[in-house]
C-alpha cells in the first residue's frame, strides 16, 4: 500500500549522495538491509518507482534514505536533487533478501553500501559489531560515503579500496581473490554482497575460486 510522507531533510553527504529524512508511514514495516519502492510526489514522477534502502533503523520515528543522484541522467535521482523539506515522496512496497545472518565480511560498491549502513548500525546498537569487517570499493576517497564513521566503527576492519586513485593507506584496483583472501582468515563466514551487477558476479566468483560455500553468501535476488 503506498503511503506519501513528507520530507524532512534533505543533505549532501559527498559530492553527489544525498540523506533524505522523511516523515514514517504508520504501518511501515522493515528489516535492516531491505529497501522500498520510492516515487515523488509531483506531476508526472508519481510513477517513476525506483528502489531505494532504508539507512534508518525499524525503531526509527522517521525513514532515512542514503542515495546516489545521476545528474547527467536526468532521471529520479536528479529530480531528487531538486527537492526540499516539506515536498513530498510516495513510498510503496518493502521488499529485499539482504539481512544479517552472522558474523562476516561485507563487500560493497558505491551505493552498494546503503543495506550494510542499516545493518551496522543495528550491530552497533545491539553491542554486536565483534570482528566483521567491510571491504568498500569505489572510485576515489571522495566517494566514499560515511568514511569517518564506518572508520570508528571498524577500525582495521574497514578496507577500502580505490579504482581510479592511488592513496596510501587505500588498496588501489579492483577486489579481486587476493585481496578478500588478504582481509579475510576464515571463508566459512558469511559473505553479505552489494554493488553494481557486473562488481557482485565478479565477486561472486573470487568467492567460489576461495571455496566460499553458495550458502555463506547473501545478497539481493534479482
Amino acid at each position: 500500500m503506498a503511503t506519501v510522507v513528507k520530507i524532512k531533510s534533505i543533505e549532501h553527504l559527498t559530492h553527489d549522495v544525498l540523506k533524505i529524512i522523511a516523515e514514517k508511514p504508520a504501518n511501515l514495516i522493515y528489516m535492516p538491509g531491505q529497501a522500498a519502492d520510492i516515487s515523488i510526489n509531483k506531476t508526472g514522477w508519481e510513477k517513476e518507482l525506483r528502489a531505494f534502502t532504508f539507512t534508518s533503523l525499524p525503531e526509527d520515528n522517521f525513514i532515512e534514505f542514503t542515495i546516489k543522484t545521476y545528474p547527467s541522467h536526468n532521471g529520479v535521482t536528479n529530480q531528487l536533487l531538486s527537492l526540499k523539506a516539506n515536498d513530498e515522496l510516495i513510498v510503496g512496497d518493502v521488499f529485499g533478501d539482504i539481512h544479517y545472518k552472522g558474523e562476516g565480511v561485507f563487500i560493497a560498491g558505491g551505493a552498494g553500501i546503503t543495506p550494510f549502513i542499516a545493518i551496522l548500525k543495528h550491530l552497533e546498537k545491539e553491542n554486536k559489531i565483534g570482528n566483521n569487517k567491510l571491504i568498500f570499493a569505489n572510485k576515489t576517497k571522495a566517494d566514499i560515503i560515511h568514511e569517518k564513521k564506518l572508520s570508528s566503527l571498524l577500525g582495521k576492519n574497514f578496507i577500502n579500496i580505490l579504482s581510479h586513485e592511488n592513496i596510501g593507506g587505500y588498496e588501489h584496483g579492483f577486489i579481486s581473490a587476493e585481496l578478500i583472501r588478504k582481509y579475510t582468515s576464515n571463508t566459512s563466514k558469511y559473505f553479505y554482497l552489494c554493488g553494481p551487477p557486473p562488481m557482485m558476479d565478479a565477486v561472486e566468483k573470487h568467492l567460489a575460486v576461495l571455496g566460499v560455500a553458495q550458502e555463506f553468501i547473501v545478497k539481493e535476488a534479482f
